[in-house]
This record gives C-alpha cells, sequence and structure tokens, in this order.
C-alpha cells in the first residue's frame, strides 16, 4: 500500500512539473529528459510511468479534465436543479481561466502532432457527466423540453468554450458576455423562456 501510494505521489508530481513546463517555457520544454532534470529524477522514472512524449501528453490532457471535475464537483447542490445548473457555468469559465496550462493541451493542441487516443476522448468528455446529470434533474423537475441531456450539455459546453476562447485570446473582457452566452444555450431548450433572466 505504502509504495502504491508513493507511486502515484510521483505520478501526480511529474504530471504537475510538466504541466508547469508547459506553461512557462511552451512545448518545446516537454520532453522526458526535460521533465526528469525538473523534477530531479531519472528519465527511465519518467519512461516508466508514461512510456513515451504521448503517454505524458495525455497524462496532462486527463489530469486537465480531472481537475475541470473536481470544480465542477465543488459547486454547491441546490434545492432548484435550474438554480444548480446555472451556477455550474461561472465554476467551468473559473476552471478554464486557472488552468491555462492545462486547458491549452485540452483544448488548444498545445502540443504539436499530438491527438488524444479515442479512450482518452471517452474520459475527458466523462469528466462533465455532472453537467449531463444536472440537465436530467432539470428536465426531469419540467423546466427542460424533454430530449437527450447530453444533446443539451454539448449546446451549453460549445456556447461557455467559444466564449471562454474568445476572452481567453483577449477579445472578451470580463464575464458578461460568457453568461449572456451560457444563459442564452440554457434557454433555448427552456419550457418556459423567462424561466432564466438573460443580460443584456
Amino acid at each position: 500500500m505504502g509504495s502504491q501510494t508513493s507511486q502515484d505521489e510521483l505520478r501526480v508530481r511529474l504530471i504537475n512539473v510538466a504541466g508547469d513546463l508547459l506553461l512557462t517555457d511552451g512545448a518545446d520544454s516537454l520532453s522526458m529528459r526535460g521533465v526528469a532534470a525538473e523534477a530531479g529524477c531519472s528519465t527511465t522514472v519518467v519512461y516508466t510511468m508514461f512510456g513515451n512524449k504521448e503517454g505524458l501528453a495525455e497524462a496532462l490532457y486527463l489530469e486537465g479534465f480531472e481537475r475541470f471535475r473536481r470544480r465542477l464537483a465543488a459547486v454547491p447542490r441546490h434545492a432548484d436543479p435550474l438554480e444548480y445548473l446555472t451556477s455550474l457555468g461561472p465554476a467551468y469559465r473559473e476552471a478554464c481561466l486557472a488552468e491555462p496550462g492545462y486547458y491549452s493541451v485540452m483544448f488548444e493542441k498545445a502540443i504539436p502532432g499530438w491527438e488524444p487516443s479515442e479512450r482518452a476522448r471517452t474520459l475527458a468528455r466523462a469528466a462533465v457527466n455532472i453537467l449531463d446529470r444536472a440537465i436530467a434533474d432539470c428536465i426531469s423537475a419540467g423546466y427542460l423540453v424533454p430530449t437527450q441531456p447530453r444533446k443539451v450539455a454539448d449546446c451549453l459546453w460549445a456556447a461557455a468554450q467559444g466564449a471562454v476562447s474568445l476572452e481567453r485570446a483577449g477579445h472578451l473582457r470580463g464575464d458578461h458576455i460568457y453568461t449572456s452566452v451560457t444563459l442564452a444555450a440554457i434557454s433555448r431548450y427552456l419550457v418556459h423562456k423567462d424561466s432564466v433572466p438573460i443580460p443584456l
């Protein structure tokens, strides 16, 4: 048990080091040798943990989505499912802005030539299943039209992601547009269109 704990801790440490290198020095710094040197361990240890650079990139990708999942899971549940759904939006934006290194791997192809595997994509999408469940609760409560929760979630995800990308690129300031587009995406599926106010 102790050995497994040490291995897990080392893996997390190496992922954190790789994420920091990517953020501060760019994709060119993300090598097995560079991560090992920064972490103060042998290159063999890094290869043992991740196999190769592609394995390291996939670990960063999955860690990023796991951090997003934890931030969304930390949003307090609300007795009203629609209130809870709308409260997930700001948490998602904060997660994007708080993790720029991971965000770049997850959404901006920060590592040239690397593509996540289908398994990684499936696990990444599962990390935001909390959104699907919140939408399903809203459908059950009669707030949203009966449809597949994933359909609504993908629409909301796309709206949120577009606004965040523009904000990160410096085209938007503050959360006003982000709030507007995410609430508009929810309103698209509302049974009663005035249930969620859309800021102008």
